[in-house]
């Protein structure tokens, strides 16, 4: 039971960080019927823009700071990670989506992956194709704090695991007031559901597009932090891995559907944390070397038996 409730955690913190890259999936789907697929990298430039920022706040191995002043250091590296992913998500939106928004379907969705494999490029060409390491000092001190639940021997908490945890559940219960409670997501929900009779209603069709490119890509900004922060390392082609997982997560939750993208990032980060339980006597090498096979084969029986998902889409069908 220990370890159960050790790898459910562990599921809970990888969760939220496939749960707020999913966000950005669906937020622009339920807008424009459009599959992102630069998504996922613009999360992986949200981990090179993390270290860049600390490295330049002069937070390096050899020189590490403590307390609040360590605190602010990372508040910074988040704030400035969300900040230019979301410019970064504006720009490829006005650049490489918005020419193309009466072209065929075919037509953005070609553009998206190539606008994925120039971001792979350009982190390969600025960081290198090596792993990006995050400051080790950090991660041996303030975030590697260990709590313990039941006294020694019992459940273990890693301070960077609540931070994650914490910072997930905050961002996604204000994207759920956003959507639900301001004259903006009212206006974003009046797009989904028929552009056209939006902007007869006077609402800026194309400022609402921009607006949810600029959030669902901060959310990706802070995705990217938190990863790094927990995982302690990045390479150019995490985008497209973790992307795959956070689109996934999406489809499996509902596409379209916010809190659908929340639950579908958190059940597949929890069954990742879990199916480790499965032995090398049942499955060769154990079940940790099949979660990606076993994650997928979930969503292919979820998509059989309910093809829109946990939740469905919230967005009526247009005619």
């Amino acid at each position: 039971m220990v370890l159960f409730l050790q790898l459910l955690i562990i599921g809970l913190a990888t969760g939220s960080i496939y749960s707020l890259i999913a966000l950005g999936y669906t937020m622009v789907y339920g807008i424009i019927e459009l599959i992102n697929f630069a998504h996922g990298d613009i999360f992986m430039i949200g981990t090179f823009v993390t270290v860049t920022i600390l490295n330049l706040l002069g937070v390096t191995d050899a020189s590490t700071p403590t307390g609040w002043v360590l605190v602010s250091l990372l508040v910074i590296a988040c704030l400035g990670s969300m900040l230019v992913c979301a410019v970064l998500g504006v720009v490829i939106e006005r650049v490489a989506y918005r020419p193309l928004r009466n072209a065929p379907r075919l037509a953005p969705l070609i553009s998206a992956i190539g606008v994925s494999l120039i971001l792979e490029d350009l982190g390969k060409l600025w960081k290198g194709v090596t792993d990006i390491p995050f400051p080790q000092g950090i991660n041996s001190t303030f975030v590697k704090a260990t709590f313990f639940i039941g006294g020694p021997g019992g459940i273990q908490i890693q301070s960077v695991d609540i931070l994650v945890i914490s910072l997930a559940v905050v961002m996604m219960i204000g994207l759920q007031w956003l959507i639900t409670r301001t004259s903006t997501g009212r206006a974003m929900r009046a797009v989904a559901q028929d552009r056209e009779a939006a902007a007869l209603m006077g609402v800026n069709v194309d400022r609402i597009i921009a607006i949810t490119f600029f959030i669902g890509a901060g959310l990706a900004g802070v995705a990217g932090f938190i990863y790094i922060l927990k995982f302690g390392l990045s390479v150019f082609t995490v985008g497209f891995r973790l992307g795959l997982i956070a689109f996934t997560a999406a489809v499996l939750g509902g596409i379209g559907n916010i809190v659908g993208a929340m639950l579908g990032g958190l059940v597949i980060g929890i069954v990742e944390s879990l199916v480790s339980l499965i032995p090398a006597s049942v499955l060769p090498h154990g079940g940790g070397a099949w979660s990606p096979a076993i994650i997928f084969a979930i969503l292919i029986l979820t998509l059989v038996f309910r093809p829109t998902g946990l939740l469905g889409q919230q967005t009526p069908e247009k005619v």
